[in-house]
């Protein structure tokens, strides 16, 4: 039998524990009163970046980051459609990132009952490092499925041996227009909760799943 091209697609995943957590907060005032609602914003941002600044020095906090400050007026109309007078808000933004889920758990109870807080969403994710890493390790056992499967075909067919004449992330070898699927990252159901028995809050994240597929083609022989 002459060689015979066969191509293949090989797919794997992982899942790995968050390595970090980032969390957005904001700080917010309003008022009739311009220069009272900036002065109550910054007071009131005072001990959340203090908190911040004080994690980050015990190594708790991996990194973080504050915008400036934001202002801006609405002129709100009444139940008659006449306009208002002015109402100014005003707000600083926080971001930072954890290296443990429950010193933030810890974190958000303690703050999220301070006055102006707003507690925004939270994104899991990896180091750098390790993101890499795994990303190289799931793309190279997703070539070892396809390998394995085009070998499959070629025993089925009553050949001994596959060679490789190309490999590549999904949708590249079949047409430009395929869609690519170099490994990808996701984070599947990042929860926060709150317990029944204290009036703090948890956050239990879900694994990472990071997941890749590839196409191959060979001649089987």
């Amino acid at each position: 039998m002459s060689d015979v091209t066969v191509t293949v697609r090989g797919e794997h995943e992982a899942r790995i524990a968050p390595e970090r957590a980032t969390i957005r907060l904001s700080v917010r005032s309003d008022g009739p009163d311009r220069a009272a609602v900036v002065d109550q914003v910054l007071r009131l941002a005072q001990p959340v970046r203090e908190s911040i600044t004080d994690r980050a020095a015990s190594g708790t906090v991996h990194d973080w980051s504050s915008t400036r400050l934001s202002v801006r007026a609405e002129r709100p109309w009444n139940n008659e459609g006449k306009r208002l007078a002015p109402v100014y808000y005003a707000g600083i933004d926080f971001t930072a990132t954890f290296s443990e889920a429950s010193e933030l758990s810890l974190w958000v109870s303690d703050v999220s009952a301070w006055d102006g807080v707003e507690i925004g969403a939270v994104n899991w994710h990896l180091s750098a490092e390790t993101r890499a890493r795994i990303e190289r390790e799931v793309a190279a056992a997703a070539v070892g499925v396809a390998v394995t499967r085009a070998g499959a075909y070629a025993g089925a067919l009553g050949l001994e041996s596959v060679v490789p004449v190309e490999i590549a992330d999904v949708g590249l070898i079949s047409g430009p227009q395929g869609a690519s699927s170099a490994p990808v990252l996701k984070a599947r159901g990042a929860a926060f909760a709150a317990t029944d028995t204290a009036p703090g809050m948890a956050y239990e994240p879900d694994e990472i799943v990071v997941s890749a597929t590839v196409e191959g083609r060979f001649l089987a022989r």
